[in-house]
């Protein structure tokens, strides 16, 4: 892999090695666990890759949680792929907020987003904007079809 001049750093209390292979479950592909850093037997921290961009995981024995404050985005090529990773990244006791967001088993926010959102969202027509956005702030996760409905009128 090239040089990556910014990489995204996870801080956990112990479940660094946990979520870095869960991430790499969801994501697959080119997605891998890099390298495990141990001191004695226990990860001090886990490289990983997804989607060809680095991450780390630390484990910081600490009392801080992750806050909605940031999150990773995902942009989704269609309603099938927003399913895929929405339904993944809820296993085993995510919760689903609102307008696409959730938050992973770890506490770690996601924006799990189609690519026509936007364009959905931004009708040049007022009042079909509007109505997308009224349906779009009611959803957890983001139903294209049902945005289509909205901006048509039919909904």
């Amino acid at each position: 892999m090239a040089s990556q001049k910014i990489t995204t750093f996870l801080w956990f209390n112990t479940e660094a090695e946990d979520a870095a292979k869960f991430y790499v479950s969801v994501f697959g592909g080119d997605s891998h666990v890099v390298s495990v850093d141990r001191m004695g037997d226990a990860v001090m921290s886990v490289s990983f890759e997804l989607g060809g961009q680095r991450y780390v995981a630390l484990n910081g024995n600490t009392k801080q949680t992750f806050n909605d404050s940031i999150s990773l985005m995902i942009a989704c090529e269609d309603q099938p792929e927003v399913d895929l990773f929405w339904d993944k990244l809820l296993a085993g006791g995510g919760k689903p907020t609102q307008c696409g967001w959730l938050k992973d088993k770890f506490g770690v926010s996601w924006q799990v987003v189609p690519n026509g959102l936007m364009k959905t969202l931004q009708d040049k027509d007022p009042v079909k904007a509007g109505r997308v956005f009224q349906a779009f702030r009611a959803m957890q996760k983001i139903d294209l079809a049902a945005l289509e409905r909205a901006r048509a009128g039919t909904s």
